[in-house]
């Protein structure tokens, strides 16, 4: 029989999926950075920083307070224990995951063999990029850019060279091998990843099984278009050809989950055999809109009736709920959406505006604010201010004074307009 599940059941098997049940630890060490990585299995990197970049909210999500140079030790310098890889966008992977990827970078070498292509057109640059590579070993764009050859003639083109580090990256023939602050340092791929590794042969269709599997266990419940989604695998095809599979296998379980339709119909789901089911979710967390929790926005609207859309190109007289708003967890509901700045030269989490969602509950205001205050404290401000922007600002407010937090109102330009 086809297990049935209320749509509160599969939001809380999804949220233990991710690593919502688990209790923060009181002091975090890489071993806590290592199991959330285990759980995710990617971690995506955005270069947005008005409050925080997006690659270090996971952690603070799952796992509270940690010092974020713990990040950039563990993911930053060079390192044996991840790389980074278009595995979503473009994320940390573990190291010893680079062989799955080899048929998204053959599909690119494939993209780019024409004769036509960007790579034909501009051989002579990529063949300089990858002779500096192995001449110097691991290089920023700026040293390239430094050592240009521009005796040679008029063909040096200090785009052009960006694009082949980035047309090789795709490839697989150049890794990043760390990042200066966030800038990336490239290497050619020999000299970042271990041989044992890098030798590794594994089939398209052996990668997307298993990466059809990673997805369904960091998901615990899902779809197909879910599970397609979480690594970005386009070939349906073989997505689906991949949970059949793991049906005959025992992995995956189908399911029906109320609410989840299309068209009046149920839509074909799946739960992970390793899936638990908790009693309840206890927990608060302040989300990037990149975490896996709710980065598929059709998953997101399914789950958490979260219409989620980032406002960062929407003029700012059009936008809705902030540049850049953050979803807020409270036990297995987001209640909340918050956007957040950090105003480092007066010590001052910005508030810019809040809103409560549809699942808001009354009481929702101080668990909310608590994680405001948490946040605050994480990137080193001595202070919160909110905003009078969005229906939440109010009662946060009121939560953050009653709380005892140091706690101020200033005016954003939407206060005022029409």
């Amino acid at each position: 029989m086809t297990e049935t599940l209320s749509s509160t059941q599969a939001r809380r098997i999804a949220l233990a999926a991710q690593g919502f049940t688990r209790a923060r630890p009181a002091s975090v060490a890489a071993r806590h950075v290592h199991r959330v990585m285990d759980r995710l299995g990617v971690l995506q990197i955005d270069s947005v920083n008005v409050f925080a970049r997006s690659h270090y909210l996971p952690l603070f999500s799952r796992l509270g307070s940690y010092d974020p140079a713990l990040l950039d030790r563990v993911f930053l310098s060079r390192t044996t224990h991840y790389v980074e890889y278009l595995a979503h966008e473009a994320t940390f992977i573990p190291v010893a995951d680079w062989p799955l990827w080899r048929f998204r970078m053959d599909d690119f070498r494939r993209k780019w063999a024409g004769e036509d292509s960007w790579m034909s057109n501009n051989a002579r640059t990529v063949q300089w990029v990858q002779d500096e590579l192995r001449a110097r070993g691991p290089l920023r764009p700026a040293d390239l850019r430094d050592d240009a050859p521009r005796e040679r003639g008029t063909w040096w083109d200090w785009d052009e060279a960006k694009l082949a580090l980035e047309h090789l990256w795709r490839t697989g023939d150049v890794a990043v091998s760390g990042r200066r602050g966030f800038e990336r340092t490239y290497a050619l791929a020999e000299q970042v990843i271990p041989d044992g590794i890098r030798s590794r042969e594994i089939s398209r269709d052996e990668a997307i099984l298993e990466l059809t599997r990673r997805a369904a266990r960091s998901s615990g419940v899902a779809t197909q278009s879910d599970l397609a989604d979480y690594y970005r695998i386009r070939d349906r095809t073989a997505v689906a050809r991949s949970i059949s599979e793991l049906v005959d296998a025992g992995e995956l379980l189908p399911v029906q989950v109320r609410g989840w339709e299309r068209g009046g119909r149920p839509l074909p789901a799946w739960r992970h055999r390793d899936a638990v089911l908790p009693r309840k979710v206890d927990t608060a967390a302040v989300l990037t809109p990149f975490d896996p929790v709710v980065w598929f926005r059709d998953r997101a609207l399914r789950i958490f009736d979260l219409d989620y859309r980032i406002e960062i190109y929407v003029p700012a007289e059009k936008r809705r709920f902030g540049y850049y708003s953050l979803p807020v967890l409270v036990g297995d509901r987001i209640v909340a959406r918050v956007d957040l700045k950090a105003d480092r030269a007066s010590s001052t989490l910005q508030v810019q505006s809040a809103w409560w969602e549809p699942q808001a509950r009354p009481g929702d205001a101080e668990p909310v604010a608590a994680e405001l205050a948490l946040a605050a404290a994480w990137q080193g401000l001595e202070r919160v201010s909110i905003s009078g922007w969005g229906d939440a600002t109010s009662a946060l407010h009121g939560a953050l004074t009653g709380a005892g937090g140091s706690v101020h109102r200033h005016v954003h330009a939407r206060e005022s307009a029409p």
